[in-house]
């Protein structure tokens, strides 16, 4: 008895232990994937990634020039009017430049209007005051001269006081002269070319205030189209450059939609322009969204746009085709990756 006892203790063993292993065992079960892969509509189809954007293609506002940002006028999200400021740079050192510019366009106004007022009215009696002085002048070297002549014949004088008369008479005479052609030359007013050079400068003057004008209206980059704002990459106090700054705003017309699809080049003998697509968003394949064919954009070019899947080749060139997004409740934003399905028949 006790000799077919152990053999028969370890075959009990033996059995539990089959037992437990079978049943700790993981049960295989067929694994269903967690969202159902898109799948055409189509029987022939080229297939490709679309990304959404904006009908006006989304345009980047960045900075005119080198400065700090002041102030930003928009959020992520708000609808804006063409012409309507989106941030505004430092203008300070240009409203001071400003100020200066103005002072000299007043100064040289100033001179112009001086020069087309000319003669001044009080200074013309002051010149005729001085021509009949001299007048005067002349009349009495004339009586001397006159004197002196008849005595020199009587030799009553001698020559050299009849020069010195005749030589007074003609300084008086010579002194008239110059009387009556500043006179003369006070009432013809400004010389024209010295008016033109002073109305140059004003016009210099002018373009000078225009240019500082421009230049800190640039400040303030305003929204060139009616769109909605997608993105503000700027706030208060940042500095930013002409180049190499990010798109510091990005804005778009929203109010209608489309699809950039990036076609392979493989397929791009399949493709037919203006064949009819659909477009599904990520994760949802229940969900076929129309499109409507706009254009193609004839450059071939590397590709950019990636999906993220592991079998996707990134070292290709695609056609992009734009695709206007058709009426659908679907919520879309624009940036978003959608699968787009092109009949190919």
């Amino acid at each position: 008895m006790t000799r077919y006892l152990l053999p028969l203790l370890a075959a009990l063993l033996l059995a539990l232990a089959v037992f437990f292993v079978v049943r700790s065992r993981p049960q295989a079960t067929t694994a269903q994937p967690p969202l159902s892969p898109p799948r055409s509509p189509y029987t022939t189809t080229v297939a490709g990634a679309g990304l959404v954007e904006s009908s006006s293609e989304n345009i980047s506002a960045g900075s005119p020039t080198t400065g700090v940002v002041v102030e930003v006028f928009v959020v992520a999200g708000n609808a804006v009017k063409a012409g309507d400021p989106l941030f505004r740079l430092d203008d300070r050192p240009l409203q001071a430049e400003l100020k200066v510019r103005e002072a000299m366009q007043h100064v040289a106004e100033a001179e112009l209007a001086r020069l087309k007022l000319l003669p001044r009215e009080e200074q013309v009696p002051l010149l005729e005051a001085t021509v009949q002085e001299q007048q005067a002048n002349v009349t009495e070297a004339y009586d001397n001269f006159r004197r002196v002549e008849p005595l020199l014949k009587n030799q009553a004088v001698s020559e050299g006081e009849f020069i010195e008369a005749q030589q007074q008479l003609r300084a008086a005479e010579a002194k008239l002269a110059h009387a009556r052609a500043d006179l003369a030359l006070l009432k013809a007013g400004a010389w024209a070319p010295d008016v033109a050079a002073s109305q140059a400068e004003v016009d210099r003057a002018e373009a000078d205030v225009e240019k500082i004008r421009t230049d800190i209206d640039q400040l303030t980059v305003k929204a060139p189209i009616d769109a909605h704002i997608l993105k503000v990459n700027t706030h208060p106090g940042e500095f930013v450059t002409a180049f190499g700054s990010p798109s510091l705003v990005i804005l778009g017309e929203t109010d209608e939609l489309h699809v950039r699809v990036d076609i392979d080049e493989n397929d791009i003998p399949r493709f037919q322009e203006g064949a009819p697509a659909v477009a599904m968003p990520k994760g949802r394949s229940d969900t076929r969204i129309p499109l409507k064919f706009v254009r193609v954009e004839p450059l071939v070019i590397p590709k950019q746009s990636l999906t993220g899947e592991q079998t996707e080749r990134v070292d290709t060139r695609v056609l992009q085709v734009i695709y206007e997004v058709g009426k659908t409740d679907e919520k879309l934003y624009v940036g978003q990756q959608l699968d787009v399905f092109i009949d190919a028949k």
